[in-house]
């Protein structure tokens, strides 16, 4: 479950980014997966989902958004859940 404490002040200003997304007019389930989705099912929709992600103006604060609140579900900024739990737990380089 996403820890809302990381998630910014409720102003507009904070997801207006979110109305220019590639996404925005979707249907989430192209993005969220159900519950009993497994295999190559869930591998294309997410390839889909990546597909639009990679013609996305806000890809990269998508993906920003999402390791800031540690969003643990759905396709963020052309990363799967996994994906973005891998990134997260990498070392950073310094």
């Amino acid at each position: 479950m996403p820890n809302i404490r990381r998630l910014p002040t409720p102003l507009v200003e904070s997801y207006e980014w979110q109305y220019d997304g590639a996404c925005v007019q979707l249907d989430s389930e192209m993005f969220f997966s159900p519950e009993s989705e497994r295999g190559a099912k869930r591998a294309a929709r997410e390839t889909r989902a990546k597909s639009v992600c990679a013609q996305c103006p806000v890809i990269a604060v998508c993906l920003q958004h999402a390791l800031t609140v540690r969003e643990s579900y759905g396709v963020w900024g052309g990363m799967t859940a996994g994906e973005r739990q891998r990134l997260a737990e990498r070392p950073i380089a310094s």
